[in-house]
């Protein structure tokens, strides 16, 4: 009996987690794009323990006609004959295209879902529509406390509803971190890192935050030097951006007008295999954003060993931040909140190992087996639920999303 999980483009952590999962289930994975113009993953080849198909292994399934995605998909759930399909949420083409399956064949669908109730402006009428194609699923997968509560507002019973989808490879994070621990100066030296710094990691686009990011470090430089004038009592952090995006050039110039250019890092986009090396030398890791479903490499952080600055618009806040135990949450849009928790966090008499270590713990229960252990309890309930009976209504919905 096999299961199909739908994604976009199967990264690191996706790989992690169905591999985790194929223990479990008998998994079919089918990838829609074997590229992606959005996040710039290095290739993850190969399978361990489940089948894999991509759909159009040169090209962005999300450049190309909606019609054109549906018809493939359609043609691989038919070949695949799957017992229910898990869908990656319900704004994916691909989504809609799986719904249509499961409709016309009577299969049981599992909604993968990272979306609550706050982190975009919400229409009442928006919310009418998205509630009947939600409807049509037997249960869900979801990332945490809050996501829940937004899918279980959308017509999924709460008992049909399960925790772990935001999942990565926690152990690989932990273990290659204290390698590099344990050669940190020759590590440091390779990937040319200051000798203490808070890290941050994102794309460089408008809802990462970056710009009050880099104005908060400003500010806590500033606010540092005046405490320490006359008897320094502590070293000021450098501040390390991970990433690439549009806004580049223009975080450039705030740093070069901030005369931050010999405190601030830019690195550039890091690879998988890379990126234990930054957390390894880093002591705190910040997550600005003004929007975020969830924000992954807060786990990778917390994974690594690392105490964390998480804005309280950041989906996962609610679930692996423990106020004053491993870090601390802030409003993305107040930057002397965001400049004062780091004057507060880099002060010498920080009890930093205390909450890396309680980090650590706390995502231990995130990790694939989580992932794993929720997808087949959400598989379970779906074999086992009548299948929603398709109104006219969303037959007439999902046309018009499949033909827009």
């Amino acid at each position: 009996m096999k299961i199909c999980v739908v994604f976009h483009r199967l990264g690191p952590y996706h790989f992690a987690r169905l591999k985790t999962a194929s223990t479990m289930i008998s998994l079919v994975a089918v990838e829609t794009s074997g590229r992606d113009e959005t996040y710039a993953w290095d290739c993850v080849a190969g399978t361990d323990g489940f089948e894999r198909l991509i759909l159009f292994k040169n090209q962005d399934a999300h450049k190309l006609s909606v019609s054109l995605v549906r018809r493939q998909l359609m043609l691989a759930l038919e070949r695949i004959q799957p017992a229910a399909v898990v869908i990656p949420g319900w704004q994916d083409p691909a989504a809609h295209g799986a719904m249509q399956y499961c409709i016309q064949n009577a299969k049981p669908i599992i909604i993968m879902s990272e979306s609550t109730s706050s982190d975009v402006s919400r229409w009442a009428w928006r919310e009418a529509i998205k509630s009947q194609i939600v409807r049509l699923g037997n249960a869900a997968l979801v990332g945490g406390a809050p996501h829940k509560n937004y899918i279980v507002k959308l017509g999924i019973p709460a008992r049909n509803v399960f925790l772990g989808y935001d999942a990565i490879d926690n152990s690989y994070f932990s273990d290659s971190v204290l390698e590099a621990i344990g050669h940190k100066s020759e590590v440091r030296m390779r990937y040319r890192l200051p000798e203490l710094y808070f890290l941050a990691s994102s794309r460089f686009v408008e809802k990462k935050n970056l710009f009050r990011l880099i104005e908060a470090y400003a500010r806590y430089r500033e606010m540092a030097e005046n405490l320490n004038r006359g008897e320094r009592t502590s070293k000021t952090y450098n501040l390390v951006l991970l990433g690439d995006g549009a806004l580049k050039s223009n975080l450039q110039s705030e740093i070069e007008k901030l005369n931050l250019f010999n405190n601030v890092f830019m690195p550039g986009f890091i690879q998988y295999p890379d990126l234990p090396a930054y957390y390894a030398c880093a002591q705190v890791f910040v997550h600005a954003s003004t929007t975020e479903q969830w924000g992954l490499v807060v786990n990778e952080a917390m994974a690594s060993g690392l105490p964390v600055l998480v804005s309280n618009r950041c989906g996962c806040a609610q679930d692996l931040v423990r106020e004053g135990v491993n870090g601390f949450t802030f409003d993305p849009y107040d930057v002397d909140q965001m400049a004062r928790l780091m004057l507060k966090m880099s002060s010498s008499d920080f009890p930093l190992a205390a909450f890396g270590s309680a980090s650590r713990e706390i995502v231990s229960h995130w990790g694939p087996e989580r992932f794993a252990e929720g997808l087949s309890q959400a598989v379970k309930v779906a074999l086992s639920t009548p299948i929603p009976k398709a109104t006219w209504v969303n037959k007439l919905l999902l046309w018009a999303l499949l033909h827009r």
